[in-house]
Order: structure tokens, then C-alpha cells, then sequence
């Protein structure tokens, strides 16, 4: 038997396993009297991932890129959360671009490394592919909404496993949650060549007025984006539309959470001992309760 945080040969351990945040978002005025820090992760990525057997650390803003790769080496997947800044100009954006030229390198090499970037992650993925910001902005702030499933989306890595009552309802009900104002609308997606060659779309949505791509994966990378949020419904409760907690919006959750863990369980990525993997972890941070009523009802603050 392998003892915990060790890697045992043709194997891997989700005990083993470290998914890294990426999180750059500086604590805005609402959050002063909370912050303990700069920057902050809303607690509900962290249990999405935990839930599915990830081990969780942050990835911080304003480190050197000499950092970064060290980072990238020693971890086996990385999301993109949610949130509301700069995806051109800002730390975050400057950071996601640095992990995401590492992935495309490591994964041409026959070094699997998966991304996840969830509403304002896939945002950032499309600039990153696009080298342009093509978002237009649509009304999808706090609505619930189901997806139009495209005919790739039976066939694709992120769905094909997934049961086929939890498809139905992913088609059927309103129950994946929409907070954003900015969307990459299917027009610009298919005027785009970069995007249309690299990312297979697995749904789109419609505001009313303009239709936007929803989901989608790389075709030849374990990319994978989702414009809506799998990781409210079960851990966010603000009361506003928008929140759904229904068993069908939790498995979709559950389903989602463990795909991606179970792309990160293909990376043979390590840290060099286990004191450094230890100092990493987000164990060593605790959550902030913000109220009921907060978006977030819990988030981690960093210097």
C-alpha cells in the first residue's frame, strides 16, 4: 500500500491529487470590513472541487513568472472562477496567460494538464485563444436557464459519461445558473478562425435578443469552459433569482466537478517534497463567513 502524499508508480491517488485556483480579484468596497487581504477565492469553488476528491491550494497575484512554472510543475489542473475584473489588463489575466501558454506547450509534449474556466474563466479562455476580447453584453445577470445541447455535445469528453436523466434535465430545466453581463455571442465565436479551430461547442444559450455560447471544449486540449456557475447551487444561498438547489442543479454540480478531476488525475505533475506540498495547500487558510445575503457566502483573503 502507497502511504498518503506519495506517488505510487502507474497510479493516482485523489489524496495525491492538487487542483490550484487561479484568483486575482482584489477585495472590492463591499467586502473591506471582511478582508483580511487583497485578494480573495470564494469558498464554494473550493468545496466544488473538494466534493469530487480534489486536494485545493491558491495560486496568488503579483508572483514572477519564475514562480508560476514552478507552480505549474508541481500541480495537476487548473480553474479559471468566476468574478469581475480586467481579463486583458489585470494580475489576474497576467497570470492565466502564463499558465495557459505552459498548458499548450506541456500538452503539444505529451504532458496532459487540464483547465477549467467557469463564467469569467471562460471569458478569459476565449481572449487567451482569441487574442482579442469579443464579449458582447447580453441580459444574463442572475437567471437560471437551460442549455441547447448542440449535436457534439452527446460525443464530447465533458458530457458523454454523464447520465442521461442528468442530460435531460441539463436541456430540459431551468437550472444552471447565469451570473454574468458580458458573453461570447455565436456570431463573433464563428467570425473568429482562432476560436472556431480550437473549441468544439457543447451548448449555447439565447438572452432573448442575442444567442451565446454556453459551453465548450478544446478539440485538442483537455480545455474545458462553461459560461454558467455548476458550483452555486449547492454551496451559495443568497436568495435572488437565479439560484437553483434543486437534487437535478446539485447532480449537474456533482457530474461536472468530478469530470474535471478525473482530467486532473491524468497529469503526473508532483511537488519535489511533501513540506512543499503541505505549505500550498489551502488548508492552511481559513474561510470568511460573509452572511446569508453576501454573493459569496464564505471567501479566503490573501495578502
Amino acid at each position: 500500500r502507497c502511504k498518503p502524499l506519495i506517488q505510487c508508480p502507474d497510479s493516482a491517488i485523489v489524496a495525491r491529487l492538487e487542483n490550484y485556483y487561479l484568483q486575482a480579484f482584489p477585495a472590492n468596497q463591499s467586502e473591506l470590513g471582511f478582508a483580511r487581504g487583497s485578494s480573495y477565492i470564494a469558498a464554494s469553488y473550493i468545496k466544488f472541487l473538494e466534493s469530487a476528491g480534489a486536494r485545493v491550494a491558491p495560486i496568488r497575484i503579483n508572483r514572477t513568472e519564475e514562480e508560476y512554472i514552478k507552480i505549474f510543475n508541481s500541480i495537476n489542473g487548473l480553474l479559471l472562477p468566476g468574478g469581475d475584473v480586467d481579463i486583458q489588463t489585470s494580475q489576474f489575466s497576467r497570470a492565466a496567460r502564463i499558465f495557459y501558454n505552459l498548458a499548450l506547450k506541456a500538452n503539444n509534449a505529451g504532458d496532459y494538464f487540464p483547465i477549467w474556466g467557469t463564467c469569467q474563466g471562460f471569458q478569459q479562455l476565449s481572449v487567451l485563444t482569441a487574442r482579442r476580447n469579443l464579449l458582447t453584453l447580453t441580459k444574463t445577470k442572475a437567471v437560471a436557464l437551460p442549455l441547447i445541447l448542440t449535436p457534439a455535445a452527446q460525443s464530447s469528453r465533458l458530457f458523454r459519461n454523464f447520465p442521461r436523466d442528468v442530460l435531460q434535465s441539463l436541456a430540459n430545466k431551468n437550472i444552471t445558473s447565469n451570473f454574468h453581463s458580458w458573453s461570447l455571442s455565436i456570431q463573433n465565436f464563428t467570425r473568429n478562425a482562432k476560436l472556431k479551430m480550437f473549441y468544439r461547442v457543447l451548448s449555447t444559450n439565447s438572452d432573448g435578443e442575442k444567442e451565446f455560447i454556453s459551453t465548450m471544449e478544446a478539440y485538442r486540449y483537455p480545455f474545458y469552459a462553461v459560461q454558467w456557475h455548476p458550483e452555486k447551487s449547492p454551496f451559495e444561498w443568497i436568495d435572488k433569482p437565479g439560484m437553483v438547489h434543486t437534487i437535478s442543479a446539485v447532480r449537474i454540480s456533482f457530474y461536472t466537478g468530478s469530470f474535471f478531476v478525473s482530467e486532473a488525475l491524468k497529469s503526473q505533475h508532483r511537488f519535489s517534497n511533501p513540506a512543499e506540498e503541505d505549505k500550498a495547500l489551502i488548508y492552511n487558510f481559513s474561510p470568511v463567513y460573509r452572511g446569508l445575503n453576501a454573493v459569496f457566502i464564505q471567501n479566503y483573503y490573501f495578502d
